[in-house]
């Protein structure tokens, strides 16, 4: 007993540091920007693109992917798309043009888009289905380190010895991640485990979660991707500061979804209300007290711990409503959240010029807002209770089955 719940938890440890090095490979390019663009001989704009590319290809092919997959044993999909990882990562340490940078971000970007289809049915099919929210936590926890410690210390290795050498690390962790599965996991068919399908199917209440996912992730990127003007041209921080301040956003973000994952198995929609509530509050009073830097330091800090665990949230709820396997719901709660960056970043930036840096934030609450009544309203808008019955939950001992 004692070696089958070391296997889970290595599994779920492997799975949480192939989160981090998913999340931290997608946003690396921002802090190395400077020295991509000069060693390949690009615009930042071009560099910009490795981002903007990486986060719509995940968009598009999540769907497809996830359904073409369906069926897969999960340790050789998992194994698959870590192995592209790996080779892509190699790939872009060795990469001589833009171009090869470039296929090289959207292999890795397929590879996630698949990776977080099938992450979360994995992870909670390990462990007993009464603590779904806190392995999602952990998951979760893993994604935002990326973020808090990934990025900026894949930045900093950057700055001293070129921007090659971060991605030799990512290679190294998801070479290890890759080994841990591949060995651990068992092979078994996706459709045993108990995280398979919904516990209460529901298609109006999945639909009502995707939308709430697009809509508080288009309110949160309307403001946040202009941050930093706000922080330095109408706060009046330093740029100096402005780091110290993305990182206390980042730290909140962790302990948000750490607090987040304790309530999610007893109130997995009152989780959502709360955390997209909280950033609803937290845009606005960034919005409203832009100028007071001791209201405006905690507002950040509000919405990193409330940001972060939204789609935690709605993760969470897709184990619970989705109407057919869960890998497609995960795949589409995938693509409403990249659509969400993407139409938030662009309004936004379309607000921007009349508007200022204080005023997306104030687009970005309202929107926010609407978010918030699609939850709050969900029995109104989803209908009326379908009669569909749960399909039936296998003990967690079934995944010990190693083959």
């Amino acid at each position: 007993m004692a070696s089958a719940t070391w296997r889970r938890v290595t599994v779920l440890l492997a799975l949480a540091l192939s989160a981090f090095t998913f999340n931290t490979t997608e946003n690396l390019p921002i802090g190395l920007l400077p020295l991509i663009s000069e060693d390949l001989d690009v615009t930042f704009s071009s560099v910009g693109y490795l981002v903007t590319g990486y986060g719509l290809t995940v968009a598009v092919v999540s769907l497809p992917l996830a359904q073409v997959t369906r069926d897969l044993p999960r340790r050789w999909v998992l194994t698959g798309v870590l192995a592209v990882l790996v080779v892509s990562t190699l790939i872009s340490i060795v990469a001589a043009s833009y171009w090869v940078l470039l296929t090289a971000r959207i292999a890795t970007a397929v590879a996630q888009a698949l990776f977080w289809a099938v992450m979360a049915p994995v992870a909670v099919g390990l462990f007993a289905p009464e603590v779904r929210g806190r392995v999602i936590a952990v998951m979760s926890v893993g994604g935002s380190l990326a973020t808090v410690l990934g990025v900026p210390a894949g930045t900093w290795l950057g700055q001293q010895g070129g921007w090659r050498a971060p991605f030799l690390v990512l290679t190294a962790l998801s070479l290890a991640a890759l080994v841990l599965i591949a060995v651990l996991l068992p092979t078994s068919r996706p459709q045993d485990s108990h995280g398979a399908y919904g516990s209460a199917p529901h298609t109006g209440r999945f639909v009502v979660t995707l939308l709430a996912t697009a809509v508080s992730v288009t309110g949160m990127f309307a403001g946040f991707t202009y941050v930093v003007r706000l922080l330095t041209d109408v706060t009046g921080f330093t740029d100096e500061t402005v780091s110290a301040l993305l990182f206390v956003f980042g730290l909140a973000g962790i302990a948000g979804v750490s607090g987040v994952g304790q309530i999610l198995d007893r109130f997995p929609n009152g989780a959502l209300v709360l955390t997209i509530g909280l950033q609803a509050v937290a845009l606005l009073g960034l919005w409203l007290f832009a100028t007071e830097k001791v209201v405006v330091v905690a507002m950040l800090a509000l919405l990193g711990a409330s940001a972060a665990p939204v789609f935690m949230a709605t993760q969470a709820r897709i184990l619970v409503v989705a109407p057919g396997r869960t890998e497609i719901g995960f795949a589409a709660n995938s693509a409403a959240f990249n659509v969400g960056i993407a139409v938030g970043a662009a309004v936004g930036g379309l607000v921007l010029t009349p508007l200022g840096a204080r005023g997306v934030f104030g687009i970005g609450a309202l929107v926010t807002v609407a978010a918030l009544a699609v939850v709050v309203g969900e029995s109104l808008l989803a209908g009326r209770p379908e009669a569909t019955p749960p399909a039936p939950t296998p003990a967690p001992e079934q995944v010990d089955r190693a083959s």
